[in-house]
């Protein structure tokens, strides 16, 4: 391979890089296809980016450090910013013509957007990556955030580690190292709960970055020899592209793990099968670089950018338009909604790409500038083509400042959880006294309930017609946290006579750590299962377990929900979750109901009788 590889296209990176734009259209706008971790595609990006950047800033040139330095933030700049302004304007105008939910926050996203440092910004502002409860209209930008500070740190660093580090191996050898400790730092911060902040942390998840680094660093100055371009090396080289097109594809269809507690295995095997595509892409007469380069993948690759800058906003406010609502990772999206919204992204970025990002990164901002203006000098149609663009913008830049000034505080779904949570504050802090229950009626003193944000939202009708009874709920609670919270609650004597347990939203359930809830509760007690409604791919597989489970378990039964509200979503937040006013006392009723049921079943039992003495 030439010396610092100075090609203007490496072979194969369009290619790959339409792979990984694929992959996370398929995760966002199709999760019914399978692909369960689509977003590793993301992690695609980042080997590339790590690797072609490192490797154009290793060139030979004959111009100043602090000139190459400049030129290199000049390019970047022409390359990213018209796109990510007019994204940002237009959809920003289209949420504000909408309204709703998806103006929640649009002021700090739009803050985080235009500076790249949206990952940084929605930590601050404690954004859960992995909550259904804000939709975030810009959310996908935090990956380019990551980038960006890359791209604005790594050429101030580059010839630092270049005078220190003088040997190719060490040079390969440090960014390996720092590779393996940004991913062990993600798996730390993963193993303490804070997920959001491991996937969301530009040093936590700098890992593909800091691998495709290396990548660059072990070709740097390696000669191009004739074995490379043999039969022999072509197929090896080939057979290691597939192999790490296969790793990619094996890492986005692992089951996708709850809150993200997979991370970083399967974002690693994706990074690492990347690295190795890379590799046999770039080899000199490399047949598998030709191989993925082939039309439409190039075409795709060229604007994979602008894909995927568009796909989420788009998907977000086609959703919100049609009533649907949108979730974290937009599972349960109509199979409609998800192809509208990929042929608008690849229709505007493709329009983009030809009258916007290709003609400022060839001529640059001014000239481009004065290229708009010389259009005036043309013919009539011209003019008015002009001059209806220019409108256009201004009007869009009018909507997004009505956008920031029009949003509302919170969304649907964060009120009635905030609704449920100062009800659960009050009984806490100021425990009404029970009225005594009429014969009929269950006694809220004899129930203990523990859910998550469904049943949060839905504590002020719990408390309404279970007066005395005990709730703890709480946020993104999954089921694992189950046993630990009815094992210290039955220590402490506290556990009650008829236990609700509502923690399927947020990931699959294990019978075991069901088991383990079921033997603390006991067999004088009564455990009610009140199954899930979603619009996420593993709610199926939860409430199927939650009714093998109870069917085999005496003492244990299934309190439909996802039945009773499935024919009022109009009951639900716009996240299509969180129940509000009217669909809490639907739950508080399916909780009765789940109750009775226990009741009619303990009295159903057998009654033993006792062996006679002697």
């Amino acid at each position: 391979m030439p010396a610092s590889p100075s090609p203007s296209r490496f072979a194969g990176l369009d290619g790959l890089r339409a792979i990984a734009v694929g992959l996370v259209l398929i995760y966002h706008l199709f999760p019914g296809a399978g692909v369960h971790s689509g977003l590793v595609g993301v992690d695609v990006f980042f080997v590339v980016s790590g690797f072609l950047i490192t490797s154009l800033m290793l060139r030979p040139s004959t111009r100043s450090l602090g000139y190459r330095m400049l030129d290199f933030w000049r390019r970047r700049a022409r390359r990213l910013l018209p796109a990510l302004a007019v994204a940002l304007t237009v959809c920003a105008s289209v949420a504000w013509a909408i309204g709703g939910d998806v103006l929640v926050g649009i002021g700090r996203q739009l803050l985080g957007a235009s500076t790249f440092s949206y990952n940084w910004v929605a930590l601050a502002g404690g954004s859960d990556y992995f909550a259904a409860t804000e939709p975030e209209l810009f959310r996908n930008v935090w990956s380019l955030a990551v980038e960006e500070q890359f791209y604005l740190l790594w050429p101030l660093l580059l010839p630092l580690l270049l005078l220190v580090l003088r040997t190719r191996w060490l040079l390969v050898a440090s960014a390996a190292a720092a590779a393996g400790a940004s991913a062990w730092w993600m798996s730390v911060l993963v193993g303490s709960g804070a997920v959001t902040r491991a996937y969301f942390g530009t040093d936590s998840h700098a890992f593909g970055l800091l691998l495709g680094i290396a990548l660059a660093f072990a070709l740097r100055n390696m000669p191009d020899q004739a074995w490379m371009r043999s039969s022999a090396a072509r197929v090896s080289g080939l057979a290691i592209g597939m192999l790490g097109l296969g790793l990619i594809v094996i890492a986005a269809l692992q089951p996708g793990h709850p809150a993200g507690t997979g991370f970083p295995g399967t974002l690693l095997l994706a990074s690492v099968g990347s690295l190795l595509a890379i590799l046999a892409g770039v080899m000199p007469g490399s047949w598998f670089g030709r191989a993925i380069d082939v039309q439409p993948l190039r075409w795709t690759g060229d604007r994979s950018y602008g894909i995927y800058l568009w796909h989420w906003p788009l998907l977000v406010l086609v959703l919100a338009a049609t009533g649907e609502g949108v979730s974290s990772g937009a599972v349960g999206v109509p199979v409609l909604s998800g192809w509208v919204t990929l042929v608008l992204a690849v229709v505007i970025a493709a329009v983009s790409f030809r009258v916007l990002e290709t003609p400022v990164r060839r001529l640059g901002l001014r000239r481009s500038l004065r290229a708009i203006g010389s259009r005036f000098k043309r013919n009539p149609l011209t003019r008015f083509a002009t001059l209806s663009t220019l409108i256009a913008a201004l009007l869009a830049l009018g909507g997004t400042t009505a956008a920031v000034a029009g949003a509302p505080p919170m969304t649907t779904a964060e009120a009635t959880i905030l609704a449920g949570q100062k009800a659960l504050e009050k009984e806490t802090a100021k425990p009404s006294p029970a009225p005594e229950p009429t014969p009929t009626a269950i006694d809220g003193n004899q129930i203990t309930a523990v859910g998550d944000s469904v049943m949060l939202a839905s504590a002020p009708a719990l408390y309404e017609r279970f007066p005395g009874a005990f709730v703890d709920a709480k946020v993104s609670r999954s089921v694992w946290k189950g046993p630990g919270i009815i094992d210290a609650l039955a220590a402490s004597g506290e556990l009650r006579q008829h236990v609700i347990v509502a923690l399927g939203t947020n990931g699959a359930i294990d019978k075991d750590v069901l088991q383990n809830m079921a033997d603390t509760v006991g067999p004088n007690r009564d455990l009610v299962l009140v199954n899930a409604y979603a619009p996420r791919d593993w709610i199926p597989g939860v409430n199927a377990e939650l009714q093998a489970f109870a069917s085999v378990r005496r003492g244990v039964v299934v309190a439909d929900w996802s039945g009773a509200i499935a024919p009022h979503e109009d009951l639900l937040a716009g996240d299509r979750i969180h129940p509000g006013a009217a669909g809490g006392r639907i739950f508080a009723q399916v909780v009765e109901k789940g109750i009775r049921d226990s009741e009619a079943e303990r009295a159903a039992r057998p009654r033993r009788t006792p062996e006679p003495l002697g």
